[in-house]
């Protein structure tokens, strides 16, 4: 699910480009930097756009990985339950043995450890993939936390770029400050994502 730039850059770069030639060289030089700082802003938002893809691919590869170990887990916990009412069958028989008067066999104590022990080792599984799911969900939560911030970038960026268009038509400097406001706004946001 990459954010993808809704920008059409070459239309834009064509559309500078023919206003530079309007202009001459007097009022080129206004429109050159524009598109200088468009350009760069659009090579930005690719590149947030690639890292937003990026986590999000990651984070969802997570998650499933967590699921999977969620049901490595639960079948874990079943079979623990299913030793242990074993183990309560065994001492049943056993009870029943004394009731009746009579000493229970001698294997039924053994059986008894036996399942309790099996279930000691089943529940160290269950529990240690239980804690390795919650690192997952945790990891692929974190990577959607930095997605957010990409995607963000991206929007930010797609504004300052149409701004960089809007200010290179008008000739406007302060719409040209103000795409460079955002743009800055989209690096601010970037940085961030990184830093998660």
């Amino acid at each position: 699910m990459p954010e993808e730039p809704e920008v059409d850059t070459d239309k834009l770069r064509e559309a500078i480009d023919e206003e530079i030639e309007k202009e001459g060289k007097g009022g080129a030089r206004l429109i050159r930097w524009i598109a200088l700082t468009t350009a760069i802003l659009a090579a930005l938002a690719a590149i947030a756009s690639l890292e937003a893809g990026a986590t999000v691919n990651e984070a969802l590869v997570l998650k499933t990985e967590s699921t999977k170990l969620q049901s490595q887990a639960s079948d874990q916990w079943a079979y623990y339950q299913a030793k242990g009412i074993k183990g309560d069958v065994v001492q049943a028989s056993a009870t029943s043995w004394t009731a009746a008067g009579k000493t229970p066999p001698a294997n039924i104590a053994s059986e008894t450890a036996r399942y309790s022990a099996q279930q000691d080792t089943i529940r160290e599984k269950a529990k240690e993939l239980e804690n390795e799911r919650d690192a997952k969900s945790h990891e692929a939560d974190e990577l959607l936390e930095r997605h957010h911030h990409y995607a963000g970038a991206v929007a930010l960026f797609q504004v300052a770029i149409a701004l960089g268009a809007i200010a290179a038509l008008t000739r406007v400097k302060a719409v040209w400050i103000g795409s460079l406001l955002v743009g800055g706004a989209g690096i601010v946001l970037s940085v961030l994502a990184l830093a998660r």
